[in-house]
C-alpha cells in the first residue's frame, strides 16, 4: 500500500505516530510562517502542516501545489492547537516531513466542496470530479449499504438471487422499449427489459420458490426527478403465497432497512384500498404524515343557487387547522396557485371559521351562517380553522385538491422529513380504458391476477374488475408495487382477450409463458421496488439522480461521455440499418 492510514481515521490517540497518507489537495492556506493543506480521500479530510521556520524548502514546495493534485505525504501526527469539532480528524494534524506529487491536476471547473459553485449540468459533465465531493460520496455509500442490507434480509428469508437476461423480446404493453438491432439476424431486434417480469414467473415454474435480483431496467420515457431511462429495481417473486404473505414479507424488508440504515426502530404499515385513497386523498400514493382528508359536500351544497356547485359532479374540500387568519392576499394567492395549468382548478372557495364562532366565506351571498356551520361540522372543524373547497368533474377535482392538500402540508411544515408514514395501497382497478384507442389496458401489467370474486366481471363489465395488486407508499412516494399473478393458461388467455390481443398475437408475444403454465405453474406473486427512489427517500432528496453514480440529464443524455451519439456508417451497415436524415 502507498499509505499507512486513510485521511479519515487518525485521532488524538494516534499522536506521535509516523504516518503516510494519500489523497487530493482540497484547499491550501498560506499564513506566512505556516502553510496548511487539507488532504482529502474517500474517508475524510486531514489537515497537513508545513512550517517555514523548520523546513523552508518543504514549505515552499507545499505553496506550489495546486488544487486536486494527487499527493503522498509522510509526517508525524500531532495535536492541533485550534481544534475543529466539525471534522472527525479535527483534533490532530500532520507535521509533514516529505511530500511526493503522484499526479498534477488542472484547476477544476468548479469547487469540489460540500457547497460547490458548479451548476447541475457542469457537475454532470465532470461527474468524476463531482463524486469527490463528500455529499455525493455519502449518497453512493448509502446506496451501497441499502443494497447490502437488502441482500442480507432476503438471504435470511431463503430468497435466491438469480440474474435474468438483458437482451430480451419486445412487447407493446407498458412503457416504450429501448431496441437493440441484431447483426446476425437481419431486421430483427432485441429489447432491453423494462422489468424481469416474465423471467421471474418462469423461475417460479422452475421451482426456485423465492427469487430476488437487484437489477437494471430500461424504459424509453420522458424524464422527471424520479425517473431515469435506466434505473434499478429490487425485483422479487414468491411461490405458494397469498397477498398477505407477500405484504408481510416485504414490510419486514422495509422495517429491516429502516432499522439497519436509518436507525428507525418503529415503523408501522397501514393499508388502504385504491378507491379510498382516491376518495380521501385524490391520489393512489397519499402522504399520510398529516391529515386534511377530503370531505364531500354535494348534499349540503347542491341546488342552492350557486352555479359553480350546482353544475359540479363533485364538491369536496379540506380543513386546514389554524389558518382562519389567512389574509385576502394569501387566499388570492392560493386561488391563483390552484388555477395554474398544472393544477387545473377553475377556482377556490374558502370558509373561515373565526375564533368567535362566526363564519366568513367567499360565497356569503349564497349561503347563510347556519349552512356554513353544517359544512364545518362535516370536517369536524373548530374555531380558527379554514376550509378550502373545489368543485367540478370528479376525477380532475380530486386530483387538483390532492395537489392543494400537499401544498398546504408543505406550507404548514407538516411534511416532516424525519417522520415516516408507510402504507400499502390495495385493490387497484385491473384495467383502465383509453378513449383514444377505444380499448382496455392493464393498469399494472397483463399478468396481474384479478381478485377471485371479480373474475366473472371480465365478461360482463371489465372496468369494474379489481386487481390483486398492491403498492408500497412511503411519505407520498410510490416505492414499489406488485401483484399476485395469473398462473393458469385459460385465465391468462382471457386476460389477453380482454386487452384486445388476438390469439395469434398473444401466442407470438407470450406463447412461451402460456406454454410454461401447462407444466405445473405454482400460485405465485411478487413485488418490485424502485431502488433509486428508496435511496432518495432515505437520503432526504426528491431526485433519484443524486443516488446514481453516472446519471442522465433531463433530456436523457449523458453529457460526460456525450451519449447517445452518432455511429459510423459501417456499423449501421453491419446491423442492416440505414440512417434516415431530415433531408432524406
Amino acid at each position: 500500500m502507498l499509505r499507512t492510514h486513510t485521511c479519515g481515521e487518525l485521532r488524538i490517540k494516534d499522536t506521535g505516530k509516523e504516518v503516510t497518507l494519500c489523497g487530493w489537495l482540497q484547499r491550501a492556506r498560506d499564513l506566512g510562517g505556516m502553510t496548511f493543506i487539507d488532504l482529502r480521500d474517500r474517508y475524510g479530510i486531514t489537515q497537513l502542516a508545513f512550517n517555514m521556520n523548520t523546513n523552508k524548502t518543504l514549505c515552499t514546495q507545499a505553496r506550489e501545489l495546486g488544487r486536486e493534485y494527487v499527493l503522498q505525504i509522510t509526517g508525524k501526527v500531532t495535536e492541533r492547537s485550534n481544534k475543529n469539532p466539525k471534522m472527525l480528524t479535527g483534533d490532530i494534524e500532520i507535521i509533514v516531513s516529505e511530500v511526493k506529487v503522484l499526479n498534477k491536476a488542472q484547476t477544476p471547473p468548479f469547487t469540489i466542496e460540500e457547497d460547490t459553485d458548479g451548476g447541475d449540468e457542469l457537475r454532470m459533465k465532470y461527474r468524476y470530479l463531482d463524486i469527490r465531493r463528500e455529499v455525493v460520496r455519502r449518497n453512493l455509500e448509502l446506496r451501497h449499504r441499502m443494497a447490502l442490507e437488502t441482500r442480507k434480509y432476503l438471504h435470511d428469508q431463503q430468497f435466491i438471487e438469480v440474474e435474468t437476461p438483458v437482451l430480451i423480446k419486445s412487447t407493446p404493453e407498458g412503457a416504450r422499449d429501448f431496441m437493440v438491432p441484431s447483426r446476425m439476424h437481419a431486421g430483427q431486434f432485441y429489447a432491453l427489459p423494462q422489468s424481469p417480469q416474465t423471467f421471474k414467473q418462469l423461475l417460479m415454474v422452475g421451482g426456485l420458490d423465492r427469487y430476488f435480483q437487484i437489477v437494471k431496467c430500461f424504459r424509453d420515457e420522458d424524464l422527471r426527478a424520479d425517473r431515469q431511462p435506466e434505473f434499478t429495481q429490487i425485483d422479487c417473486e414468491m411461490s405458494f403465497v397469498t397477498r398477505d404473505d407477500v405484504l408481510e414479507t416485504f414490510e419486514g424488508l422495509a422495517k429491516h432497512l429502516f432499522k439497519s440504515v436509518k436507525g428507525v426502530d418503529h415503523v408501522e404499515f397501514n393499508r388502504i384500498s385504491y378507491q379510498d385513497a382516491m376518495r380521501f386523498y385524490g391520489t393512489d400514493k397519499p402522504d399520510t404524515r398529516f391529515g386534511m382528508r377530503f370531505e364531500e359536500l354535494n348534499e349540503l351544497t347542491k341546488d342552492k343557487g350557486f352555479k359553480v356547485f350546482d353544475n359540479a359532479e363533485l364538491v369536496v374540500g379540506i380543513c386546514t387547522e389554524g389558518c382562519a387568519e389567512y389574509s385576502r392576499k394569501q387566499l388570492d394567492a392560493l386561488t391563483e396557485w390552484v388555477q395554474r395549468p398544472q393544477i387545473g382548478a377553475k377556482g377556490l372557495v374558502y370558509v373561515k371559521y373565526n375564533p368567535d364562532g362566526s363564519f366568513k366565506s367567499s360565497v356569503d351571498k349564497f349561503f347563510k351562517q347556519e349552512q356554513l356551520k353544517s359544512w364545518a361540522d362535516v370536517f369536524s372543524a373548530r374555531p380558527g380553522d379554514l376550509l378550502l373547497i373545489l368543485a367540478g368533474d370528479t376525477d380532475a377535482t380530486r386530483k387538483a385538491l390532492g395537489e392543494l392538500r400537499l401544498e398546504m402540508g408543505r406550507r404548514l411544515e407538516l411534511r416532516d422529513p424525519d417522520m415516516y408514514a408507510c402504507l400499502w395501497v390495495t385493490d387497484f382497478p385491473l384495467l383502465e380504458w383509453d378513449e383514444e384507442t377505444q380499448r382496455f389496458y392493464a393498469m399494472h401489467h397483463p399478468f396481474t391476477s384479478p381478485i377471485r370474486e371479480d373474475i366473472p366481471l371480465l365478461d360482463k363489465d371489465p372496468g369494474k374488475v379489481r386487481a390483486n395488486a398492491y403498492d408500497m407508499v412511503i411519505n407520498g412516494v410510490e416505492i414499489g408495487g406488485g401483484s399476485i399473478r395469473i398462473f393458469d393458461r385459460p385465465l391468462q388467455e382471457k386476460m389477453f382477450e380482454v386487452l384486445g390481443f388476438t390469439p395469434k398475437e398473444a401466442q407470438n408475444q407470450f406463447g412461451f409463458l402460456m406454454q410454461a403454465f401447462q407444466f405445473g405453474a405454482p400460485p405465485h406473486g411478487g413485488v418490485a421496488f424502485g431502488f433509486d427512489r428508496w435511496c432518495a427517500l432515505f437520503g432526504g432528496s426528491e431526485t433519484i439522480r443524486d443516488y446514481i453514480a453516472f446519471p442522465k440529464n433531463n433530456a436523457g443524455r449523458d453529457v460526460m461521455i456525450d451519449s447517445p451519439s452518432p455511429v459510423a456508417p459501417e456499423q449501421l451497415k453491419e446491423l442492416h440499418l440505414k440512417l434516415i436524415t431530415h433531408n432524406s
